[in-house]
Parts: structure tokens; sequence; C-alpha cells
């Protein structure tokens, strides 16, 4: 590593290189938070999305204990008469 560092200042690329990068834009903008007008938006949304996967969570554990009691039942049930 340090041996190719060397090559490049002794070739004076990083000088050609610097030029160029001083002239590059960042595609992101950074903002300053302004706590005083919260995202209501984004905060609804947040909240909902998270209320909407407890709820299918909820209602698929419900259905998931419901299976195991009919199945727990029919496991009991051993009587050949009546089939």
């Amino acid at each position: 590593m340090a041996a190719g560092l060397r090559a490049v200042r002794s070739w004076g690329l990083v000088a050609a290189a610097a030029p160029r990068l001083a002239f590059t834009r960042s595609a992101s903008v950074v903002k300053k938070a302004n706590n005083g007008q919260p995202n209501w938006l984004g905060v609804g949304m947040a909240f909902g999305t998270s209320a909407a996967v407890w709820a299918f969570l909820i209602k698929d554990h419900n259905e998931d204990v419901m299976e195991y009691e009919k199945r727990k039942q029919e496991r009991r049930h051993k009587c050949t008469g009546c089939s």
C-alpha cells in the first residue's frame, strides 16, 4: 500500500487529480432540522405502518393458535366408530 502511494506521489498523479475534485458537486443536500414544524405526514405514515404491521401479526398469531387448538383436538379424538 505504501509503495503504491509513493509511486502516485512521484508520478505527480495526486496534483493532477486535485483540480478535478474541486469542481465536483454533492448529490445530497443537507438541511438543518426544523423541530418547530415536524413532518406530520411522515410521523403519521410511520405510526400507521407500525400499527398495520402489528395488527397483521396479531391476526396471524390468533389464526395460528386456532389452527393449533383444532389440530390438538383432532389428535385426542381416537374413536373409530364415528367416521
